[in-house]
């Protein structure tokens, strides 16, 4: 016997128990989809459609997607490619699931992806060690491999939220410099421990082969746990814009740190203190003291949806969903409201729950056409919960600076993100 219970409220405006994904079966389906299922319906119902009556097109050596999916793309802060940063974002309204493709993973480039020959690229590792080593792509092939499922997000990732006034924008534009996938290489750890460390060591800075250098200095207590030489992404070598050949990846951290295009490391016993740490990734605080050094993702989640740009098609059953991550480990709990905070209920969590990865919740929800405000709540497994924007901005500040093409001033943005929802079904960013 069903358990109807199931589709009844359990929070404001409409949100219903997420036992019912797993309970509701037929009866769910049938009201998510706004259709009755009849059990008398046959393979006489259906039609020979052009496609059904031709062969189709020749299978590639290299998969392309569907042409009807040609509007599921990044969107470009620098398309024409002048001598300044340029961005490109993840569309995480038009795509779902918990792995980012390869195609639409978020990119930043100071200046340019370069064309590396990768029989040509070396690493090197040297400073605080009783052996420097230098490796080809060909070498690290040969050690043993690891694989590591972590999003990468940038610091100033969502950064338009400390705005005073809410801007109006997808969640492309809003949240759309994270990313998710399965990344295979070295454990750093590794490679220390063949090249010998200094007592003396304690930090090492990592450089890129990008015409910038960008350089990072990550303590040594980080490359020695978790900290990988990532050759593939998703199971294919490295993207372009993601580093190829070679990258650094420090799961959960700061997403400038994992250094791309990774051509040195050097062990030292103080930072490098180099012009990105130094500058661009040390915002000054309301007291007037710069945030430095500070390196952990921390908990967080965004509905994607509904979300902007995905306006409502009438009253009726729904999936809230969206994704939640933490640089602490696995997300243990999230929770949605359809009321601005004033009642919550809990979402359901797609397995696996990865540590430091993309989390899929979702929520089953009976819209009644009226204006409501959605927003989601995330917790960790250390026990940290996302904050609320005041809370967030009450040690952090807000701008008055509108966004730029170029980026946007401030970092590690972290907090409840509220989306309005009129009664013609059009979804806004609002501060609640």
């Amino acid at each position: 016997m069903r358990d109807w219970k199931n589709l009844e409220p359990v929070a404001g405006n409409g949100l219903l128990h997420r036992r019912a994904f797993l309970r509701g079966g037929t009866a769910l389906a049938a009201a998510m989809t706004g259709y009755t299922l009849v059990q008398s319906a046959s393979a006489q119902q259906l039609t020979d459609d052009p496609w059904s009556l031709v062969p189709g097109v020749a299978v590639p050596d290299y998969g392309a997607r569907s042409r009807f999916e040609k509007n599921v793309v990044r969107t470009l802060s620098n398309p024409n490619a002048e001598p300044r940063t340029q961005h490109a974002r993840t569309p995480h309204h038009l795509i779902n699931g918990t792995f980012t493709p390869n195609g639409l993973h978020f990119v930043i480039s100071h200046a340019g992806d370069p064309d590396i020959d990768p029989d040509k690229h070396r690493l090197v590792i040297h400073g605080l060690v009783k052996q420097p080593l230098v490796f080809t792509l060909d070498t690290l092939g040969r050690y043993p491999m690891v694989s590591r499922m972590t999003f990468l997000e940038c610091g100033g990732n969502s950064a338009p939220l400390f705005s005073k006034e809410p801007i109006q924008a997808s969640v492309q534009a809003l949240h759309g410099l994270v990313s998710c996938a399965e990344w295979t290489g070295v454990s750093l750890s590794t490679l220390l421990e063949e090249a010998g460390l200094d007592k003396r060591a304690k930090w090492l800075v990592a450089e890129g082969a990008d015409a910038p250098h960008l350089s990072r200095s990550v303590p040594l207590t980080k490359a020695l746990d978790d900290a990988m030489i990532a050759l593939y992404q998703n199971g294919e070598r490295l993207m372009p814009g993601n580093g190829y050949p070679m990258r650094l990846l420090l799961p959960g951290w700061e997403g400038n740190m994992n250094i791309k295009w990774l051509r040195r490391i050097q062990l030292t016993e103080m930072p490098g203190m180099s012009f990105y740490e130094a500058r661009t990734y040390a915002p000054i605080l309301p007291g007037g003291k710069a945030y430095q050094f500070y390196f952990l993702q921390e908990v967080k989640s965004f509905i994607t949806h509904p979300s902007p740009g995905l306006a409502m098609k009438g009253p009726g059953f729904y999936e809230i969903s969206g994704v939640a991550y933490s640089g602490n480990g696995r997300i243990s709990k999230v929770m949605v409201s359809a009321d601005g905070g004033k009642s919550w209920a809990q979402a359901a969590l797609q397995e696996p729950v990865q540590s430091k990865a993309f989390t899929r919740f979702r929520v089953p929800w009976r819209w009644d056409g009226g204006a409501v405000v959605l927003q989601s709540r995330a917790w960790d497994e250390a026990g940290f919960a996302q904050p609320t924007r005041s809370e967030l901005v009450a040690v952090r500040g807000e701008t008055t600076r509108i966004p730029p093409v170029t980026g946007f001033p401030s970092q590690h943005y972290n907090a409840i993100t509220s989306w309005a929802i009129d009664r013609n079904g059009e979804v806004k960013h609002v501060y609640a």
